[in-house]
Formats: structure tokens, C-alpha cells, sequence
């Protein structure tokens, strides 16, 4: 499954998207290459305010989850942080996910100094998916990267050296247009953007985000539907179908 990803480099966009359930996997899994088991579940599922507050146990569990729903798609699931602080737990921990989930392969946030991890990680076999720009695991604070001539040349570096340690891809999250542009050209994996512009190999987007679910709408974001006032609608219905003694009917009944 890793090959035919690193087959659209350059030829056919790259189709990512987040789940946490089996509900929401097996709908997206259609028409999606890439399903991830992020760890944005902190913010979007948990009211967390930061990503680094999910543990090891819980990205395991929703990805047991996420792995019942995934058929077709590649399942990629995050490493939550503090598991991957030195090359021996990383290994330990990556392979206690593979092993409890059955997923294809880990993703891992840049601290622009972690490229021994990766490189630990698979030569234990084990598949990696890197992430720079915006790592909310290690920053706290939202700025746009790689608007300068020197924070993009240390983009490109860092991306680079992500991919001599062996990741198959890579996420760019809330780059310059510009730099996303030149890290997709020099590098032989596919690029994946979240805020990154169309130079990209491929797009991911937080589901909950994308219908409206989440209430979180940043710039990058494109609200396909609005999910929050469907079911506000239903709930209002059923409200007033139990008020007005027409739910349960005889239909609903035994």
C-alpha cells in the first residue's frame, strides 16, 4: 500500500482525512488514500486544549476503532508525544500500536532534531509518516513557517533529512505557499498539506473540521456542509415529536 502512495508523487493528488471511529471511517474510506488517527482527537473529541494530552492507551483504542471502519485506505496513526523521546521507546511503543490497532504505518511531529527516531523506526521495519511546519505537539503557538529565505531553507533541510531517515511522506502543516512549493519539488516522497497551498502532493483536512462539526474554522479550512445544524434540526424534531406524543407511534412501537 506504501508504494502506490509513493506511485502519486507528482501524477494524482494524494486523498487524506481524520477518523476516530469505525463510523467515520468506513464512510471516508471510500474515497480516501490516507486515513489518519490523529491526535487532534485531543481538541476535536476531548475538549483538550493542547494534542500532547492524549496518551498512548487512547490513540490506541480509536484506532481499533478507525481500524474496523479502513479497507482500502492507508491507516497512519500518531504517535502521541512523550512516546517517541528516544529511538528504544519508539520502537517499543510503535510496535505495541501496530500490533494492537493492525495499522500500516506511524506518523511523527519534527522537533527538527528527532531524524534518528525515524531512522530507528524503520529500520525495525516499522513505516513512518514525518510532520514539520506547525507541530502542535512542540509548539504552542500558531505562526505560519517558512515566509522567510531562511526559515524555508531550513524547511527544506529539515525535510530532507526526514527523508534520508526514511519516512515514505511527509505533512506540511501551515507553510508558505512559496516554501511548500520548493520542499514538494526537492523531495522524492509525496508531500501532504494541511494550510500548505495546492503545491502539495496531497491534502489533509480534520473531518470533524471540514463538516462542521468541530466549531474550530481556521483559515485553511473549507466547510464542505454544516453536520452541527442537521443534527440540531433532528434533535429539534425528536424534541418535539416526544413533546406532541407522536414518537414512539405505533410503528416505533412493539
Amino acid at each position: 500500500m506504501i508504494n502506490k502512495i509513493l506511485k502519486k508523487k507528482n501524477k494524482e493528488k494524494i486523498i487524506c482525512l481524520t477518523a476516530y471511529s469505525k463510523n467515520f471511517a468506513s464512510i471516508i474510506d471510500e474515497y480516501c488514500d490516507i486515513i489518519l488517527v490523529g491526535d487532534s482527537m485531543a481538541n476535536v473529541l476531548y475538549g483538550m486544549k493542547y494534542t500532547h494530552q492524549v496518551t498512548l492507551d487512547m490513540i490506541i483504542r480509536h484506532g481499533q476503532s478507525a481500524r474496523k471502519g479502513t479497507k482500502k485506505s492507508l491507516l497512519v496513526i500518531d504517535m502521541p508525544k512523550g512516546t517517541y523521546d528516544n529511538v528504544k521507546d519508539a520502537i517499543k511503543n510503535a510496535k505495541m500500536i501496530l500490533k494492537k490497532t493492525k495499522c500500516d504505518a506511524v506518523k511523527i511531529e519534527s522537533n527538527k532534531k528527532n531524524f534518528k527516531i525515524i531512522s530507528g523506526l524503520v529500520k525495525s521495519k516499522i513505516k513512518v509518516m514525518g510532520h514539520i511546519g506547525f507541530t502542535p505537539q512542540f509548539k504552542k503557538k500558531f505562526k505560519v513557517e517558512g515566509t522567510t529565505l531562511n526559515s524555508k531553507k531550513k524547511l527544506i533541510s529539515e525535510a530532507k533529512k526526514i527523508e534520508k531517515a526514511g519516512a515514505f511522506s511527509i505533512v506540511l502543516e501551515c507553510i508558505s505557499r512559496e516554501s511548500a512549493k520548493e520542499i514538494t519539488q526537492c523531495l522524492n516522497i509525496p508531500t501532504i498539506g494541511i494550510g500548505s497551498s495546492s503545491y502539495c502532493d496531497g491534502q489533509i483536512l480534520v473531518t470533524d473540521d471540514l463538516i462542521g462539526l468541530s466549531g474550530f474554522y481556521p483559515k485553511f479550512v473549507k466547510k464542505y456542509c454544516d453536520i452541527n445544524r442537521i443534527v440540531l434540526q433532528a434533535v429539534k424534531r425528536y424534541r418535539n415529536d416526544v413533546k406532541k406524543k407522536l414518537f414512539p407511534s405505533q410503528n416505533y412501537s412493539f
